[in-house]
């Protein structure tokens, strides 16, 4: 994974010692960011580092774990970067039709986060539908959240949850816990995150 240092309201906090009051390692807190359309921090095209292959990769924004030496602490905040609409879902699923291009990554941020799910939802369906199964186009997802937390009965299943997962060729989950930091692991960044194929 890139992990270039970020500049972002994270980084303000680390740089001043103290971290926002939303946040607590590995942990979800509670508090809404408000009725926001879902932003995107960053799109990354022609991406080797998250995922199989070469693949278009959308970070969106907004996350309350809060993970300590996250390596996006700049997505953390909901209101950053640009409005994900539909001129940018457009842009991807172009830009995805390309026999090089093995797929779409979505990270974060936090994916999973109830808005974040809703905002995703279509626009996920979308892309699996312009490029089904076995078309050698494959949609990952990494989240914070374990498989547990997403299955019903989970404090992030939301009615468009199993629609999300129906979608997903593979789910890296878990929090990044820094004692658990690993750099041989290969798409994952400590040991307690595991690779979920065919969700």
């Amino acid at each position: 994974r890139d992990r270039s240092p970020s500049r972002g309201l994270g980084d303000v906090y680390k740089r001043q010692g103290r971290r926002p009051r939303m946040f607590e390692d590995g942990m979800i807190c509670p508090g809404l960011p408000g009725e926001l359309p879902m932003n995107y921090a960053n799109i990354k095209y022609f991406d080797i580092a998250d995922g199989e292959g070469v693949r278009t990769s959308l970070f969106v924004s907004g996350c309350r774990r809060g993970c300590k030496n996250c390596f996006n602490s700049v997505a953390w905040d909901f209101a950053a970067g640009e409005p994900f609409d539909s001129a940018v879902e457009d842009k991807i699923i172009e830009s995805l039709d390309h026999p090089f291009i093995d797929g779409l990554t979505i990270l974060g941020g936090e994916p999973m986060e109830p808005e974040n799910q809703a905002g995703l939802v279509d626009f996920i369906e979308r892309v699996r539908a312009a490029y089904p199964s076995g078309s050698g186009k494959t949609i990952w997802c990494f989240t914070g959240d374990v498989l547990e937390e997403l299955m019903p009965g989970g404090c992030h299943h939301t009615e468009v949850t199993d629609r999300i997962l129906t979608c997903l060729d593979m789910l890296v989950d878990g929090p990044f816990v820094q004692d658990l930091y690993d750099i041989s692991l290969r798409f994952r960044g400590s040991s307690n995150q595991l690779s979920l194929i065919h969700i």
